[in-house]
């Protein structure tokens, strides 16, 4: 995949920030998706492997350890339920969800060839991924 650009439009995703999805919805081993923007049309983000429980500081609630397996500078990061999507399972919810975004969003963005970085998530010292609708005081 191509490097993301940055649209000179950024659309909000004011879904994500609204899901209620609880603790227990994810498991360790459960592979996961973070969607982070769209290209070509299609929504894309960084796939993930849920590994233990962890507490999300940026929402002061329950979250999960992640692993990259890729590795790289953030090979290990925390983040809340809320943010992930199921990749290993036919989810409900997680399509649910899935289809949402993409109704909202994709039509929002340019369907070219560009892989376009919304800009939705930060990563905090304490290599915590936070949603800009979640972060507090600049963090």
């Amino acid at each position: 995949m191509a490097q993301p650009a940055r649209p000179p439009y950024v659309p909000a995703d004011t879904l994500t920030p609204q899901r209620d999805m609880s603790h227990a919805h994810f498991r360790p081993g459960d592979q996961v998706v973070i969607l982070k923007g769209v290209a070509e049309g299609e929504l894309w983000g960084d796939a993930m492997t849920v590994v233990a429980p962890s507490w999300h500081t940026p929402t002061d609630e329950d979250g999960w350890r992640l692993r990259n397996p890729n590795g790289g500078e953030q090979t290990f990061i925390t983040a809340h339920p809320r943010y992930l999507v199921h990749l290993s399972r036919r989810c409900p919810d997680c399509l649910i969800h899935l289809r949402a975004l993409e109704n909202h969003l994709t039509p929002k963005v340019d369907s070219t060839d560009t892989v376009i970085d919304c800009g939705w998530y930060s990563t905090t010292a304490l290599n915590q991924l936070v949603h800009t609708a979640d972060a507090r005081d600049g963090r």
